[in-house]
């Protein structure tokens, strides 16, 4: 069986996304452009199981199948089941014999994590990879593809009116935020500046302002920092995740190993008592608007709260 879905793969005489082009095409931010929007999506396959499929749900989009692998949303990982959607495995070599199996009229993925089988992928379907943006930016992009533009604008607007609610109210404050996300034997520290992660873009809109150690103006998006750095993380209130990986079982673990050392207690916020164990879900693993509000819901309790 899987030899004749690859055959039937191969023999296909020129992908999807080689056809002429009857409706709208896309020429920027996507892998080999252009890319042709097909008409009507209803069997949508995403490669990505973060943010695009996040942003999909969100759209209420019909999608079929994407790795389950790295979901670590529990509300997403419902939705998925709910709805009976296909595991494709691992998101970088995801099943493409699971995929034409299921006769997908739309493919979406990421040009970083799959442009090595964009060209089996287009012989299934048409095939769109994006490049990383701005992911209000690619909420729009997908909505464009899916034929779910008003859902997306109503969606948008809601934000939109609840970030610029708590931007005004957090001129009146004179606080400064640091961020930082424990890992095993290191720390990383997402920063704000113009290619930022998406929850640390959302803290921008929201009118936090970083220490000088986490903006930049180039197109960094992570730092480092070894324990002597770590006092880089000067800010008045501190948001911190303890992930230790896929599961979150040693969480807790982790983070009383790294809070216990001396060079944490150091820390200003920590000895004001202004640091704070955030979520791992929203803050790691962002997939979309749900996510957006609930980095404002930590923004409320931990920031504009502080006197």
């Amino acid at each position: 069986m899987r030899f004749c879905l690859l055959l039937l793969v191969f023999l296909l005489p020129a992908s999807f996304s080689q056809a002429a082009c009857a409706g709208k095409a896309i020429t920027e931010g996507v892998y080999n452009p252009p890319f042709c929007i097909p008409a009507e999506a209803k069997r949508i396959v995403t490669l990505d199981p973060l943010l695009t499929l996040g942003l999909l749900i969100e759209l209420k989009a019909p999608v079929v199948a994407t790795p389950y692998m790295a979901i670590t949303e529990k509300e997403v990982l419902d939705v998925v089941k709910a709805q009976k959607m296909v595991d494709l495995g691992n998101p970088r070599e995801p099943s493409l014999e699971r995929v034409a199996a299921l006769k997908p009229d739309l493919i979406i993925g990421s040009a970083e994590a799959h442009s090595a089988i964009y060209g089996q992928a287009a012989q299934i379907a048409p095939t769109v990879l994006f490049k990383h943006m701005d992911w209000k930016a690619y909420l729009q992009r997908l909505s464009e593809v899916t034929g779910k533009e008003g859902v997306a604008n109503d969606a948008l607007s809601a934000y939109e009116s609840r970030v610029a609610g708590i931007r005004a109210r957090m001129k009146d404050k004179n606080l400064t935020v640091s961020t930082v996300r424990f890992a095993p034997d290191r720390f990383v520290v997402f920063v704000d500046g113009p290619d930022a992660y998406a929850p640390f873009a959302v803290l921008r809109e929201a009118g936090v302002t970083r220490s000088a150690y986490e903006t930049v103006t180039d197109g960094t998006i992570v730092k480092r920092p070894d324990w002597e750095e770590l006092a880089n993380l000067d800010g008045d209130v501190l948001l911190y995740v303890s992930a230790s990986g896929f599961e979150s079982g040693p969480d807790d673990a982790l983070e009383k190993q790294v809070t216990g050392n001396p060079l944490w207690q150091l820390l200003p916020a920590v000895q004001a008592g202004r640091a704070h164990r955030v979520d791992r879900g929203h803050w790691q693993s962002f997939h979309g608007i749900g996510s957006a509000n609930r980095i404002l819901d930590d923004v409320e309790r931990y920031v504009l709260s502080e006197r």
